[in-house]
């Protein structure tokens, strides 16, 4: 693995611009038009509350519930098209969906709306996907994103503001492991140098570990046992071929 992976693209930038602006765009749509978007949120365990799976994250009750939530989702989806380039457009729609459909399932018979469900699956995926992979670089970017938005957590919980999603955000927050799981990232994987790394490896049946024992210590291997002088002369590594002819004296006799 190196650093080659990490590309800076249009994207990074533009990715999360378009998004932010049209849920600003969306805003300026309701409160021009006076339309009533709050209706085609998420309405738990109801099958027309179902259509808030998708619609509901582009709706927001005011100007302080989308300010609030644009600024993290600026950063935060620069971050993933930066650092999961590949991961990026599946992370945003799959955790859209599941989160959604978890909130619909464990939610108040309420209308949920928001962006912060999205916020909490990229939060919960760049956080447990750095940890994952044991890069350093990744690593480090979890830990930045505990730093900047750890006090989140507590938003999870139902007695901490009963005005809040808090259903939302927990879902997002499993949705967001749940695709860290679904998602591989073999372009961060240490490449295998030794045979040690491998999965497959036995040490038994390795020719280097056959010299140490169960606890570690060195173990000689045994001397060859010395020959005497005439196994020395009868051993040879080349054949030898004899050919026996008889003397002239020995004709005579």
């Amino acid at each position: 693995m190196n650093d080659s992976q990490f590309k800076f693209s249009n994207a990074v930038i533009g990715l999360p611009g378009l998004f932010v602006l049209f849920l600003w765009i969306i805003y300026w749509l309701q409160i021009r038009f006076d339309f009533d978007f709050y209706q085609h949120g998420i309405y738990p365990r109801n099958l027309e509350g179902l259509q808030g799976v998708v619609f509901s994250p582009f709706i927001h009750e005011n100007l302080d519930h989308l300010y609030n939530n644009s600024i993290p989702l600026l950063i935060l989806l620069a971050a993933l098209q930066y650092f999961y380039p590949k991961q990026t457009l599946g992370v945003v729609i799959y955790g859209i969906l599941f989160s959604g459909l978890i909130t619909w399932i464990i939610g108040r018979s309420n209308f949920h709306i928001g962006a912060s469900g999205l916020i909490y699956v990229l939060v919960s995926f760049i956080f447990f996907k750095g940890l994952q992979t044991k890069y350093y670089r990744l690593v480090a970017l979890s830990l930045s994103v505990i730093l900047l938005y750890g006090g989140m957590i507590w938003y999870v919980f139902p007695d901490v503001d009963q005005s809040i999603s808090w259903e939302g955000h927990l879902a997002g927050l499993i949705a967001g492991f749940g695709l860290t799981l679904g998602y591989k990232t073999p372009e961060y994987t240490k490449p295998i140098i030794y045979d040690w790394q491998r999965p497959d490896f036995d040490p038994e049946n390795d020719p280097f570990m056959k010299h140490f024992d169960e606890k570690g210590n060195f173990v000689p291997k045994p001397a060859p046992e010395e020959l005497s002088l005439e196994q020395h002369y009868f051993i040879s590594n080349f054949p030898v071929n004899y050919i026996v002819s008889k003397t002239e004296k020995e004709e005579e006799n």
